[in-house]
């Protein structure tokens, strides 16, 4: 009951965080330079077709009607006409979103696996030469782009060495599976098409590598951090006079306690490689969320600006308290004091 409870009140809360954001966002698109009718048609457009553009979309009205009438339509799952691809919004939503989702979960996984993986070899062996090594990788991972990575990839793996695609999610030559959940390595599996789904595999490796070098850094330097600190603690050195084996403090009471904070960076990271992908999606000409949000921009399509960033929204508050929950269970004294506070 309490973790129901928890899921409603964050849920309650989320609304109007919502709210907040699409206040924010529909004001900052609508004053940006450039009248976005115009940028639609094209300048040598007649003046009667930016003005009936400019009748439907209620950019003659005052703000405060435009922002109603948005927000009544997108209440109904109705964000209006992209003013670049000419389809529902939704529509292109619905088509981009998997592939972003995708890609996000595959350098997810990296980050969490190698940087917890590399975090705690690197306090197992503190002060030692492994330890110096992971740490000069988290400083560098940590202080270069994602899409320096990316060309760095794109040179050396797919050019050069020509280990890996350089581009799409799939090979030419293959057939996408149904469409299930957009997922093209989930779909291919669905399908029972192991072809495709190794194929899919392969042509995620550079982009989800590139884009999860930033939080494989972090993960680790964040695990090596805390995992050398609660190795100070009273617990672990009475588990040491016991005689348990540094292989087991290790692995069944240091790293539970020790990934609370990891955890919560790895929330935020996966999150934000959501946002942050367009760069490395542009590299590799991955159909994604985020190279669609960017084009938005630099076209200034309104309706597609504001229901990326509404999506993307969603996504961090979404993933926020999954990671709570996720916190909750490793530490029972959070769980208690949100009790308390209920």
């Amino acid at each position: 009951m309490r973790t129901v409870s928890f899921i409603l009140k964050r849920a309650l809360h989320s609304i109007f965080v919502l709210l907040g954001l699409s206040v924010v966002i529909f004001t900052i698109s609508r004053v940006m330079p450039g009248d976005p009718a115009r940028m639609a048609v094209g300048s040598r457009a007649p003046q009667w077709v930016v003005d009936n553009i400019r009748e439907q979309m209620h950019l003659n009205d005052p703000l405060p009607v435009q922002y109603f009438y948005w927000l009544t339509d997108a209440l109904h799952g109705d964000f209006g006409i992209s003013l670049v691809t000419r389809r529902d919004v939704a529509q292109d939503i619905r088509e981009f979103f998997p592939a972003t989702l995708e890609l996000a979960l595959f350098a997810g996984v990296m980050m969490g696996v190698l940087g917890i993986t590399l975090g705690t070899i690197s306090a197992r062996h503190k002060d030692k030469w492994v330890d110096n090594v992971v740490r000069i990788f988290s400083y560098l991972g940590v202080v270069t782009p994602s899409f320096v990575f990316a060309i760095i990839f794109l040179l050396v793996f797919g050019y050069v060495l020509d280990w890996f695609p350089t581009m799409g999610r799939l090979s030419d030559s293959l057939s996408r599976p149904p469409v299930v959940t957009g997922l093209m390595t989930v779909d291919a599996l669905l399908a029972g098409d192991l072809a495709v789904f190794w194929d899919a595999v392969h042509h995620l490796v550079l982009p989800a590598t590139a884009l999860a070098m930033g939080g494989i850094a972090q993960e680790a330097r964040i695990t090596r951090s805390t995992m050398s600190d609660n190795l100070m603690k009273d617990y672990i050195g009475a588990e040491r006079a016991l005689g348990v084996p540094e292989r087991v403090i290790m692995g069944k009471f240091l790293l539970k306690p020790s990934l609370i904070p990891t955890i919560s960076i790895l929330g935020l990271d996966f999150a934000a490689t959501m946002s942050n992908a367009f760069l490395v999606e542009l590299i590799f000409v991955w159909p994604g969320l985020s190279r669609y949000g960017i084009n938005a921009m630099l076209r200034k399509d309104l309706n597609a600006i504001a229901a990326v960033i509404m999506v993307l929204g969603v996504v961090f508050i979404l993933v926020n308290i999954l990671v709570d929950l996720v916190v909750g269970q490793l530490d029972p004294r959070i769980r208690l004091s949100a009790g308390r506070s209920e």
